[in-house]
């Protein structure tokens, strides 16, 4: 096989090999392939492509054998026929054996990669664009070496980034936690050896994703006292700005001290998202 090289990121070509459902709106995916020995990744939010096959196809395709022209001439193949790229977080690598999860999230309407996930099997095959080296741009979780309370809120998409930063958490560091999923059979235990206090917000059934109802929880929240806050926020777009607003505005955070990502756009697909970037 010939692998292309974006460095610090370069593609895996990998197969399903179990999943897992880990509540009515999520579903764990364990990728494994020779490639995975070069997946290097310190970041707990570290951002992937996943290249989904169509329904019919052996195999997504994606050109990345044309190396650095590979996004034109994936981006001018049939519809039918180009591969379904989607952005995704790294839930956990594991060595000996290579293997990585992949949590997705089960949208209703169901899009193209919800629909894949939902009904993925051992053997199924996929391409990825991941790092290659361990400490790269698409890490955003970077909180100051000084941070005494770090402030995090993320929507269903952002569980699984959640989950690993948690993990990540020092036992003698502080941290404040919001979590807005669908249903609450998604709700989760998390590992954390930090002094964390989780909030799990489920929408009703009439609520939409990146609902009113995360900036409500924010502005009732009784922080506890910090001179030197860190916060991480990431979900739906519009969503995001607002709790960085709140932040900044209404709680006086310094803005350098905010890291904000949005994940999706309410109303928009992942192709019409890049289109408006």
């Amino acid at each position: 096989m010939t692998t292309a090289v974006a460095a610090p990121f370069r593609f895996f070509s990998l197969q399903v090999v179990r999943t897992r459902r880990l509540g009515p709106s999520l579903v764990r995916v364990t990728f494994g392939g020779e490639d995975l020995h070069a997946f290097r990744s310190d970041g707990c939010d570290q951002s992937l492509s996943l290249f989904l096959p169509h329904p019919g196809q052996r195999e997504p395709a994606v050109p990345y054998e044309l190396g650095d022209s590979w996004w034109q001439a994936w981006r001018e193949l049939p519809d039918g026929v180009r591969a379904v790229m989607r952005s995704y977080t790294l839930r956990s690598l594991r060595r000996d054996p290579d293997e990585i999860d992949v949590d997705f999230v089960l949208h209703t309407p169901a899009g193209p990669a919800s629909r894949w996930a939902a009904r993925a099997g051992a053997g199924d095959r996929v391409v990825l664009l991941g790092p290659a080296l361990a400490d790269n741009r698409a890490i955003r979780f970077r909180p100051p070496a000084d941070t005494d309370l770090t402030l995090i809120w993320g929507d269903g998409t952002a569980v699984p980034a959640v989950s690993a930063i948690l993990e990540s958490l020092p036992a003698d560091s502080r941290a404040r936690v919001w979590l807005e999923v669908r249903d609450a059979g998604d709700i989760q235990d998390l590992a954390t050896e930090a002094d964390a206090e989780i909030t799990w917000l489920v929408r009703d059934a009439s609520g939409v994703e990146g609902s009113p109802m995360a900036l409500d929880a924010l502005r009732c929240a009784q922080l506890p006292p910090a001179e030197r806050p860190y916060a991480w926020i990431a979900g739906e777009s519009g969503c995001v700005k607002q709790l960085r607003r709140h932040l900044v505005g209404e709680r006086g955070i310094d803005r350098r001290r905010v890291t904000f990502v949005g994940y999706w756009r309410q109303g928009l697909s992942e192709e019409q998202l890049r289109e408006t970037e």
